[in-house]
């Protein structure tokens, strides 16, 4: 009992020239209530199917043959042409001329030509989004002197512990 007067003599005035005075008080929970948040979760999935692609095959001919006649009877007849340089000129553009025609009229008549299909499988993600309230915790409501105080917590509170602090 002793010490407690004597630290309170020592105290007492460093409190009364202090500009603020700071102490803790408690208020009761006037209203407590669950609070939800709602949230909205995407859970992938894939959509697959099976597609028919087309494949060309050409059994041992892929054009080259006729490509190389059609080239040789270009420049030969582009060789009858003109005279002088021009005919130099007319002899190189009418081999690729011809090996152009050459080429696309061996694949256009190759009997052994077949266009098959192979099955290929697709795939795409997708996402199936739904809502659900997820519990965030409790909204606790209490007054003091006029103001409304709020605090959440994890549980419903009883009482909310203040830290009042009075400037003078």
């Amino acid at each position: 009992m002793r010490k407690l007067t004597i630290v309170s003599i020592f105290i007492a005035p460093l409190v009364l020239m202090a500009e603020s005075i700071q102490f803790a008080d408690s208020i009761p929970v006037v209203k407590s209530e669950p609070v939800y948040k709602v949230v909205t979760k995407r859970t992938p999935y894939q959509e697959c199917w099976d597609e028919q692609v087309p494949v060309s095959s050409a059994n041992n001919n892929d054009g080259t043959l006729g490509a190389l006649i059609g080239g040789v009877a270009g420049g030969i007849l582009g060789h009858q042409v003109g005279g002088g340089h021009g005919k130099d000129v007319a002899t190189v553009g009418g081999a690729i001329i011809g090996t152009l025609v050459g080429k696309n009229l061996a694949d256009k008549n190759n009997p052994n030509s077949t266009v098959t299909y192979t099955t290929q499988r697709k795939c795409v993600t997708k996402y199936n989004e739904t809502e659900e309230e997820k519990f965030i915790g409790y909204k606790n409501v209490g007054n003091y002197k006029g103001k409304t105080i709020i605090k959440y917590s994890d549980k419903p509170l009883k009482n909310i512990r203040l830290f009042v602090t009075i400037n003078y």
